[in-house]
């Protein structure tokens, strides 16, 4: 017995620490797996971890499924910060209080919570600041915002995003195809 104990302490330590960005990254990968159609209608999503039907989603359900598979609710999570913070939201809905079904479904509302609660990044046009697990916002055409999560696949020297931009949840090569708006890591 005193033997095998050295070589478990040894195998411990000789495996690389896979970090919560490279375990985000995977489950961002994992979402593509599913086939969704994109579906920007509101719903009534129980409340918490509730979420729209699995064929269906948007941009930010991507970011919320990705976090879900890593035990962390951010319909609940948003939901919690907007309650105790409504001022600092976005007004854009003209809503008087907090709604458990949309919240965390819409972009600029997860631009204020990750700028809350992870680090807001640098935006810049330089692939190196861009890691796996990164959540990357963009404006697309006709003043649209968008949301994605930097995965640990290149294509040439750029990693590669997981996002729903209307065809499903797919794997692109889109980083700075649409202007950058906003670049955050957040850890519950």
């Amino acid at each position: 017995m005193k033997k095998i104990a050295p070589l478990l302490f040894i195998y411990a330590v000789a495996i690389p620490h896979r970090d919560f960005f490279e375990k985000l990254s995977d489950a961002a990968l994992s979402v593509t797996k599913d086939t969704v159609v994109y579906d920007s209608r509101y719903y009534n999503i129980p409340y918490p971890n509730g979420d729209v039907p699995k064929d269906r989603g948007v941009c930010t359900d991507v970011v919320i499924r990705s976090y879900r598979r890593l035990g962390i609710d951010l319909q609940k999570e948003v939901h919690e910060d907007m309650k105790a913070n409504f001022a600092v939201y976005p007004k854009s809905w003209r809503l008087k209080s907090t709604d458990t079904n949309i919240d965390h479904r819409r972009v600029p509302n997860l631009q204020v919570f990750f700028t809350r609660k992870g680090k807001k990044l640098p935006v810049t046009n330089n692939t190196a600041d861009y890691k796996p697990g990164d959540i990357v916002t963009w404006i697309l055409p006709a003043n649209l915002p968008h949301i994605g999560i930097v995965v640990n696949r290149k294509k040439g020297n750029r990693y590669m995003v997981v996002h729903n931009v209307g065809y499903g949840q797919v794997l692109d090569d889109c980083l700075f195809r649409y202007k950058v708006t906003g670049h955050y890591r957040y850890k519950k």
